[in-house]
């Protein structure tokens, strides 16, 4: 066989495989490229861009729908809520959180902080607070348990100590009591009026002895001398009733009065009574000027300066820090079965919400030809690269079976 015959047969394989080879790898680049339209003159030229480029449009509704009627469907989005909001993660998440906003609350960062609590005190201890006892004053039942336990427990029990009631009678008798006040008491109760019906009463009532005393010499004369002396001896009078409050052990008999004092030694009756009006005299007074009391007090008080406190109580208070997990636990749990409950009405709601299939349009139609040739090549580099090689193997193939058909003619 001669050289010219030898080509003859040897062609046909090589060609072949050679146009196969080259046609598919063509057809794949001609997939992404040309990225933009070419024009010559004012046709634009055919196959320009390239498939994907000129369909990016579709293609990215194509993939959205693929994606969201295949792979995010609500049944997966709602396994996927469930799995992302695992109690143990949920919690994990609050407890964070509660630690965050925790932290925050510090000298240099909680000014803001310690003005917005300032405003919230103030509006419930000013404004809210007072509406509401002014409403709840008007039952017949308002705080009536709490200050039935305050009489029983305090009030009823309370007696006063030994040295409690040596202070006391020594108070009242050198405040309340002195004997310049008993001098000047005594001088105003012995009016001529009072001195008459003294008189006349002593008359009438008196009898053996005394009826003899009381209607030969009567009380007039020594009652009136007893006010004259009074009035014109004061410092003599006031040395005169001080010995008698001495002399009469008067401070002894009060100090033992007041310690025997108590309301347990009264009649049942009157104690009832006594812690009925006590209620009364209670909720009287809030209905009248209970608002007006904390308003007035509202007003007096450094709000900021509290606010201050209770933060940086609540930041160094070892309950906060101990509560923390406790409450993220029970938040985590009440979310928890909340979503048990709504879960898949809340993903409804969201799907429209979140627009994910927009978001997949646009973000496979802002993304660059080029971008998106790298991106599908990554993925599908070796089948692409397959196909060019099967393209030269069948063109192989094609051309041994014309060598065979041109060998048997």
């Amino acid at each position: 066989m001669d050289l010219s015959n030898l080509w003859l047969y040897l062609s046909p394989p090589i060609v072949g495989a050679v146009i196969g080879y080259f046609t598919n790898d063509i057809a794949i680049k001609m997939l992404f490229r040309p990225y933009r339209a070419i024009y010559v003159g004012k046709r634009q030229l055919p196959f320009t861009p390239g498939l994907i480029p000129r369909n990016q449009e579709r293609l990215a509704k194509r993939v959205s729908d693929t994606i969201m009627g295949s792979l995010l469907t609500p049944e997966e989005l709602q396994n996927l809520a469930r799995r992302l909001l695992e109690t143990e993660r949920v919690q994990g998440a609050i407890f964070w959180l509660l630690q965050l906003a925790l932290e925050q609350i510090k000298p240099d960062k909680s000014e803001k902080t310690t003005k917005v609590l300032a405003g919230i005190l103030k509006d419930l201890l000013g404004q809210s607070l007072p509406r509401l006892l002014k409403v709840l004053a008007r039952r017949e039942d308002f705080l009536e348990v709490q200050l039935n336990q305050i009489f029983d427990q305090i009030l009823l029990e309370f007696q006063l100590t030994e040295e409690q009631a040596k202070k006391l009678a020594e108070w009242l008798l050198q405040v309340v009591l002195p004997p310049d006040v008993i001098r000047q008491a005594i001088v105003d109760f012995l009016t001529d009026r009072n001195i008459q019906i003294i008189d006349e009463g002593f008359r009438e009532k008196a009898s053996g002895t005394y009826w003899v005393v009381a209607n030969l010499f009567g009380l007039r004369n020594t009652l009136t001398r007893l006010r004259t002396f009074c009035l014109d001896e004061k410092e003599a009078s006031n040395a005169r009733l001080a010995e008698l409050i001495v002399s009469l052990a008067v401070r002894q008999r009060l100090q033992e009065w007041l310690q025997n004092l108590s309301l347990q030694n009264l009649p049942v009756s009157t104690v009832r009574q006594l812690r009925k009006t006590l209620r009364d005299s209670v909720r009287n007074y809030a209905q009248e000027r209970g608002s007006d009391v904390l308003q007035g007090l509202t007003e007096s008080v450094d709000w900021e300066n509290i606010a201050s406190l209770l933060l940086n109580r609540l930041r160094t208070s070892a309950a906060v820090s101990a509560s923390l997990e406790v409450v993220s636990k029970e938040l985590a749990l009440i979310l928890e079965r909340y979503l048990e409950k709504d879960l898949e009405k809340i993903v409804t709601q969201a799907i429209p919400i979140l627009n994910i299939d927009q978001v997949i349009i646009d973000r496979v139609k802002g993304t660059s030809p080029a971008d998106l040739e790298l991106a599908i090549q990554g993925i599908v580099k070796s089948e692409l690269q397959g196909i060019v090689n099967l393209g030269g193997i069948l063109g192989l193939v094609v051309g041994c079976l014309q060598v065979v058909f041109l060998m048997l003619q």
